[in-house]
């Protein structure tokens, strides 16, 4: 139910191929292109490439296996010429691409990736993560590449590897053979993956990057290694460091409730149900959200605004949930601490003042000054239900969406 929990950037194909050629990470050339028409031009400069490859460029994985709500199957196809390339273009430009990932609304495919295709004998998995088990990045690997890396795990684990890295020290030439021979690469193969490795890891630490994922890495026939799709996530907390990364984030395949909130610093994840939750600290609305569920409630977010929000930032976050059609009850669910009572209850007020609040609200204050939020919500003259701890809340909160 919930997508993430830590926001994070995430490019396009082709935006994470240009960034890794950027950085001598072997790609296949290619280009984008916004009409079929650039598409076929493109594919024409390609020529005599073996294979033409057209891509559907959406945030989401499992392209190659989606439909196209037009019926065209497929947002990856493999093409003999450029005129193919045209046609493929036309079925997927400004189409919606349903996928496993995107659930059943999609996304809009307004560009496609056109590149060279290229032969390979062998499918690799290759993912550079950071890690809290080991205080840092690890290499996972596998020889099992070109699918699911989630089914391998679940139906053969032992294919799988992972090679720790010591942050202040940086991946060493022998870490980066060690996995280039665990993937069975040989003789001057070995030497061409390892750098290739240490390239990814480069990029993996100057950007910032939470997550670089090269799905598959192949050996050519050529004999040389290539990244042929890649999925590259960046931590939010870095964009002041990443400025010219964030200027390439696509807000249109967003959930434009999220982008909202991240105007205003608010860690909002939109799901699927219809109670809107307003908690403060991470552990606890998570927490709000399974409660919500144990009542058969369905929440309609995850929403942290965090120890040290003011007044403007909890009316922003009250006046989104407001705002979302399919909300139909707000549970406000506050442990003052950093975070006092009386600032969430001001906060709740100064919404409401600007925005016509026609769903039930609940409140649940506790701790610091959550005596004179209490007084405050009460003396505001809005319709609001208290509750004296999270379960009341939720029980009154479910209650309230199936009168």
């Amino acid at each position: 139910m919930l997508r993430r929990v830590v926001r994070c950037l995430n490019l396009h194909e082709y935006q994470s191929k240009e960034l890794m050629s950027s950085f001598n990470v072997r790609v296949q050339q290619g280009a984008v292109a916004s009409t079929a028409s650039e598409a076929h031009q493109v594919a024409k400069r390609l020529v005599p490439a073996l294979e033409l490859i057209c891509k559907a460029q959406i945030l989401a994985g499992g392209r190659g296996k989606g439909t196209f709500k037009n019926g065209y199957k497929g947002g990856v196809k493999v093409c003999s010429t450029p005129e193919e390339i045209k046609a493929a273009a036309e079925n997927m430009l400004d189409q919606t691409l349903v996928t496993k990932q995107t659930g059943p609304e999609g996304q809009l495919c307004s560009k496609v990736l056109v590149h060279e295709g290229i032969q390979f004998s062998k499918e690799l998995y290759l993912a550079i993560l950071m890690d809290r088990q080991y205080n840092g990045p690890v290499i996972v690997y596998s020889r099992m590449g070109g699918m699911d890396i989630e089914e391998v795990a679940e139906n053969n684990s032992e294919a799988i590897f992972t090679e720790p890295v010591d942050i202040m020290q940086g991946i060493t030439d022998a870490q980066c053979r060690k996995i280039a021979t665990g993937l069975g690469f040989e003789k001057d193969g070995i030497d061409d993956a390892a750098k290739q490795i240490k390239n990814l890891y480069e990029l993996f630490m100057k950007c910032d990057a939470t997550q670089v994922e090269i799905n598959p890495f192949v050996i050519a026939t050529n004999g040389k290694v290539y990244c042929v799709d890649a999925k590259i996530n960046f931590d939010d907390n870095a964009s002041f460091r990443q400025k010219d990364l964030f200027d390439m984030r696509d807000y249109t395949m967003e959930d434009p409730r999220e982008v909202e909130a991240s105007k205003y610093h608010l860690n909002y994840i939109g799901l699927n149900g219809n109670i809107g939750c307003m908690v403060n600290g991470a552990g606890l609305a998570m927490a709000t959200m399974d409660i919500i569920k144990l009542h058969g409630g369905q929440p309609a977010n995850f929403l942290d605004v965090g120890g040290g929000a003011d007044v403007q930032q909890i009316s922003n976050a009250f006046r989104i949930l407001n705002s979302d059609p399919t909300v139909q009850a707000i549970l406000v669910n506050v442990f003052g601490g950093i975070m006092r009572c009386d600032i969430i209850a001001n906060g709740i007020v100064t919404a409401a003042s600007q925005v016509s609040l026609n769903i039930p609200l609940v409140v649940r204050l506790a701790g610091t000054n959550a005596d004179q939020g209490n007084k405050i919500l009460e003396e505001s003259g809005l319709n609001i239900v208290s509750a004296t701890d999270l379960d009341d809340a939720a029980r009154k909160a479910v209650k309230a969406i199936k009168k």
